[in-house]
């Protein structure tokens, strides 16, 4: 890994959801990431301090985190307990096109607008969640016919229920520093501006050895990686939705196109061509 490359993409989704139902006692603790593919998490035992984007949660049982994709996460395991979970990977698109007017897939996007990426269902919500997903294991274990098609109804039947749930109101717990959750905001209202440290260590007013101190003892990432990271996924999505390469990376603030190109390769491994095709 490149110097200041912190975060880096992680795995990858060939089908169109992949279901995980994993318990151990140390849990697959990875740096700042982010996917091509949506992300469900829903903690059933232990303790583990989720960080989303500029919000971090200390999950509960039965707590749900919708993770969009290219969306920067991290998960802090408390190793001293055992730790289950489920964990579903979705290719959003499909879902789209097989079920568009039912928009199973917008609780992605409500989250990333809201900022706020953590469910917390009721009694009843948890039970209807918790038979899902019994029926959807039993199924799993199925081969006779129909079973795929089965499978699918309850990944549905799983989307409708979340898609019902209201986002949980933010907590104290949520641990970042207030300084740094405002300059956070202040890099993803801004994109295309100037995001120098000195600038944003002015804006929050703290000096820019304790800003830069702070923000990397908090995010695990320096102020630039942070902000070119954003960049370039900024980037990423203005090129999905049509735009050119050269214009995204302008509204992304990139001053240098050749710069900007080898960020992109050697961020997502492609082109921006290749992700425009």
């Amino acid at each position: 890994m490149k110097q200041d490359q912190t975060f880096r993409r992680e795995g990858y989704l060939e089908e169109n959801y992949h279901y995980f139902h994993l318990r151990d006692t140390a849990g697959q603790e990875r740096d700042y990431h982010f996917h091509d593919f949506d992300k469900i998490v829903l903690l059933l035992a232990g303790r583990v301090d989720y960080a989303v984007e500029n919000v971090s949660y200390a999950l509960r049982p039965w707590d749900i985190l919708l993770v969009k994709h290219h969306t920067i996460h991290k998960a802090i395991i408390d190793r001293a307990v055992p730790y289950e979970r489920i964990i579903l990977y979705l290719d959003g698109s499909y879902f789209d096109r097989l079920l568009p007017e039912a928009h199973l897939t917008d609780c992605f996007e409500t989250a990333d607008r809201s900022g706020e990426y953590r469910l917390v269902p009721d009694e009843e919500q948890r039970r209807a969640l918790e038979k899902t997903l019994l029926r959807f294991e039993a199924a799993a274990k199925d081969t006779d016919f129909g079973a795929e098609t089965l499978r699918d109804t309850y990944i549905l039947q799983l989307l409708v229920l979340i898609g019902r749930m209201n986002a949980a109101p933010r907590l104290e717990e949520q641990r970042f520093d207030p300084k740094i959750r405002r300059a956070l905001s202040l890099i993803n209202e801004n994109l295309g501006k100037e995001l120098s440290v000195d600038a944003l260590a002015e804006q929050v007013f703290l000096s820019r050895y304790h800003f830069m101190r702070l923000f990397k003892a908090q995010t695990g990432s320096t102020v630039h990686a942070y902000v070119r990271q954003k960049r370039l996924l900024y980037a990423a999505r203005l090129i999905r939705e049509g735009s050119p390469a050269n214009a995204a990376a302008e509204a992304a603030g990139f001053s240098d196109y050749s710069a900007f190109h080898r960020a992109f390769r050697s961020s997502f491994g492609i082109s921006p061509g290749q992700l425009k095709k």
